[in-house]
């Protein structure tokens, strides 16, 4: 239990609960769309069974994914790909919600969890990048369930104030857009092809995490500016 007690533990936490935030904030949308055509008595039940299929296939797609992260190489792969999540997510597009509604609560909940399946793919990379480097060996995944536990009411039923608080304080985006590519970098020095080529602790761990971050700020940042120009 003292492990699940430390400030590492709680900041694991807190960043599983900001990627999901970040990164997840379109499953309220998708949730309502495909529950819309339900009769009202029905709705909540395919709320909150959609979303808590959509959860269970999450965490069974990080385990996974924590699973090849031990792998040589696929860190080096999962770093690469949250490199570009994190820009991603400073650049601005235009998201459409081609979701189709059921008015049959079993066609509703496979609407929601197919569409998270879909959607999940960045957040169950990120997650599992936080996880591993959260320094909790053995405790990877209580510590996704827990994160992921906290974040689902705030992306279901918060989602609105979420979305509204990104939208007024820009800033929020570009912290989350830095902390992939923190956890990028960080994940990357824990590849167990660089273990020979580095010299192993915290200095190192830290350093790749900023340059990670500083990474995803001025490509994210150069990108966004450049986006206008050509749209």
């Amino acid at each position: 239990m003292d492990a699940f007690l430390t400030p590492e533990f709680w900041l694991a936490v807190g960043q599983i609960v900001m990627i999901d935030i970040l990164l997840g904030g379109d499953n309220a949308v998708v949730i309502a769309l495909a529950c819309r055509n339900l009769p009202p008595a029905l709705r909540t039940r395919g709320v909150i069974w959609g979303t808590a299929g959509a959860i269970v296939l999450r965490v069974v797609l990080i385990f996974f994914a924590m699973s090849l992260l031990k792998l040589p190489y696929l860190k080096l792969v999962g770093a690469g790909l949250l490199l570009w999540i994190g820009i991603k997510l400073l650049v601005p597009e235009d998201d459409a919600h081609e979701v189709s509604g059921s008015d049959r609560l079993l066609g509703a909940i496979k609407t929601i969890i197919v569409a998270d399946f879909v959607m999940s793919v960045d957040n169950v990379i990120g997650i599992a990048g936080a996880a591993q480097g959260s320094g909790h060996a053995g405790h990877e995944m209580p510590l996704v369930i827990f994160g992921l536990l906290v974040s689902i009411p705030i992306i279901v039923w918060g989602s609105t104030v979420v979305l509204k608080l990104m939208d007024r304080f820009p800033l929020i985006i570009t912290a989350g857009g830095m902390l992939l590519g923190w956890i990028a970098g960080t994940l990357a020095v824990g590849d167990p092809a660089m273990v020979d080529h580095l010299t192993p602790g915290r200095g190192t761990h830290h350093v790749a995490g900023v340059a990670g971050a500083l990474f995803v700020l001025v490509v994210g940042t150069m990108l966004a500016k450049r986006a206008p120009a050509q749209s």
